[in-house]
């Protein structure tokens, strides 16, 4: 163990301490919160427009501000890109971190001074949180790994503006510099596949320990060192012993990323987003990853069946109950006001406050009434799985509507690892366990009104080729699970085998 390591532990105890204190204020840090950002925000354009000063709780908040998603929250962006200072917070953001939403075409969210400090001390926190509970602090005197965005910006309305992990590279201490790869060069390649050839040319024959990145990228990543190398990853990479993940719900790749790697290594998950770093894993004995509570953000939960209502029921963090499913809300010092990220979540215990990310709130499948969501189908996909002994690469569902003679049905999309000994019997127990899982699709079912799902093979590599097909390959772009319409999977029917 190096100096690094060393000098890493004294400093991972003390955040370590200081977060399990925060986990029995976690309330009163709320109310702080929505104080300090009222006492700051009622200045501001938004806040004059909104009376901001007229606020006092959550309940007179929840009045003054309504919950918008980014195309309603657009106009005041386009504010701020116009040059104007003050309109959502004070001053100007110092960076827009430029997001390409599934939904709502480009998005640019504001990072200011006062909320940088989020996106970079809460992944530093989860690793030395490990740090400290696990005691491997070796980890810190190797190289490490960060899969990231370009970190090339350009300017709109004169403020810095790239991909969210190519902002973080910024602020990467100088201290873990000189563990950092790929080369900054190497993360400024824009195009995906060649600059997965220079980041595996750069860190093959290096000592990686720790790994971090979305699980598709990953993935990519781990099958080119295979196909170079000829080793599993964890025999390339002895002393990797760390990796860290998030964007997606890693439970899908867990076991083809382990198989990859060839033996256990930790994981650690996160729940970054543009607009904010709202969870992390903070123990890996506990479910569930610790809500970022005294980070700049005050959060609101509105019950998932209401998000679409005209005066959903917003909920503060004190009235959240264990096993419900919630949209998210948040209010920030990055000058977001009543902003719907469009994530749902579903808290696993409230002491400490520890949640899963269940899905999203425009990602779902209702074409028929069933309301299915992506907690569902993962869940009955992994179940089944794991029943046949098999491993799923990537997929996604979409609704086929019968315009002729026929019943309709859910449209499973999958590249498979290793294919199924029988997909008739594969595709019974994945409708099965749909249909325990959701109890509006088993009525349709049962009720003769749809008929089971249909899988539909994507080819090897398909999904990869996919993204490539409609440029967005890498980045942080991901697949979405559920689509309530036939754009994706049209599209996908020229990837099927």
């Amino acid at each position: 163990m190096n100096l690094k390591s060393l000098l890493a532990r004294p400093f991972a105890n003390y955040i370590y301490n200081k977060t399990k204190k925060g986990m029995l204020s976690a309330l009163d840090d709320q109310e702080a919160i929505l104080k300090s950002l009222v006492k700051t925000g009622k200045s501001t354009v938004f806040g004059k427009e909104h009376r901001l000063e007229g606020v006092s709780d959550h309940a007179s908040f929840a009045d003054a501000v309504p919950v918008r998603d980014y195309e309603q929250f657009k106009p005041y962006i386009e504010q701020v890109k116009a040059g104007n200072a003050n309109v959502l917070w004070k001053g100007r953001p110092i960076y827009f971190a430029k997001t390409s939403g599934t939904t709502s075409g480009v998005k640019y969210i504001p990072i200011t001074k006062d909320s940088i400090d989020n996106h970079i001390n809460t992944a530093r926190n989860a690793l030395l949180c490990y740090m400290a509970e696990t005691g491997n602090a070796a980890f810190a005197s190797g190289k490490m790994i960060f899969l990231s965005g370009s970190p090339e910006l350009e300017r709109i309305g004169n403020i810095p503006t790239g991909r969210l992990s190519g902002i973080v590279n910024h602020h990467i201490p100088s201290y873990l510099r000189s563990n950092q790869l790929p080369s900054y060069e190497t993360n400024c390649i824009e195009d995906w596949e060649t600059k997965l050839d220079k980041i595996v040319a750069e860190t093959i024959n290096k000592d990686m320990t720790l790994i971090s990145g979305i699980p598709p990228w990953m993935q990519m990543y781990f099958d080119r060192l295979i196909e170079k190398s000829g080793k599993p990853v964890g025999e390339l990479f002895p002393n990797f012993s760390v990796m860290v993940q998030g964007g997606v719900n890693f439970e899908p790749y867990r076991a083809r990323l382990t198989e990859s790697i060839g033996r256990k290594v930790d994981s650690i998950e996160l729940f970054p987003a543009s607009e904010g770093f709202f969870a992390f894993q903070d123990s890996q004995e506990a479910e569930g990853l610790l809500l970022n509570t005294n980070s700049g953000i005050y959060y609101e939960f509105i019950p998932a069946g209401e998000i679409f209502s005209e005066k959903p029921t917003r909920l503060s963090l004190k009235d959240v109950k264990v096993g419900e499913n919630y949209a998210l809300i948040i209010n920030s010092n990055a000058g977001l006001w009543g902003y719907n990220i469009g994530d749902t979540v579903k808290f696993v215990s409230t002491e400490p406050y520890r949640l899963v990310v269940s899905g999203r709130t425009k990602h779902f499948i209702s074409a028929f009434g069933e309301h299915v969501i992506g907690e569902e189908v993962e869940a009955a996909l992994l179940k089944a799985a794991r029943e046949e002994h098999i491993k799923i690469t990537e997929f996604t569902v979409a609704p086929f509507i019968r315009q002729e003679k026929g019943k309709s049905y859910h449209e499973w999309f999958i590249e498979f690892e290793n294919e199924p000994a029988s997909l008739q019997q594969f595709q019974a127990k994945l409708d099965q366990n749909l249909r325990e899982k959701n109890v509006y699709y088993d009525d349709l079912i049962s009720g003769n009104i749809l008929m089971p799902l249909q899988v539909k093979t994507v080819r090897k590599n398909g999904f990869i080729d996919y993204m490539k097909s409609v440029g967005k390959l890498g980045g942080q772009n991901k697949v979405p699970r559920l689509s309530n319409d036939r754009k994706i999977a049209d599209d996908l029917a020229a990837f099927v085998s």
